[in-house]
């Protein structure tokens, strides 16, 4: 693992692809608006950390807390029969479930790409 600085931010590369998204999208928002730039951060991290990724298949936010955020759409009434969460035991082991697979994913992401080995002017 390496460590990034304030200066030298050179990680796994992760890290600067999350650095790119995060300025594109806070560049978008912030744009028209820049005297309340910080009351739009909420507007950024909301849908950033509900978006699956690429690696994980998953959202930021299921990876942690096991569902994914509702959103507005997620917000129109529901019966009186269905239940939003399940019970605390069934909801660990479902969390449990989430990390698993993620650790699955991303160790099939890590396995090194073996290259052939060729010679200049092929």
């Amino acid at each position: 693992m390496k460590y990034s600085t304030t200066y030298y931010p050179q990680t796994d590369g992760q890290t600067e692809v999350t650095n790119r998204t995060l300025g594109t999208l806070l560049r978008a928002l912030i744009k028209p608006h820049t005297k309340a730039w910080d009351l739009l951060l909420p507007h950024a991290e909301f849908p950033y950390n509900r978006t699956p990724s690429r690696a994980t298949g998953l959202s930021p936010f299921k990876v942690v807390y096991g569902i994914d955020p509702l959103g507005p759409l997620d917000l129109i009434p529901r019966s009186f029969n269905q239940k939003p969460h399940p019970d605390a035991a069934a909801r660990v082991e479902q969390i449990k479930k989430v990390h698993k697979l993620v650790r699955v994913r991303l160790k099939s992401l890590m396995k090194p790409i073996k290259l052939k080995p060729t010679s200049i002017g092929e």
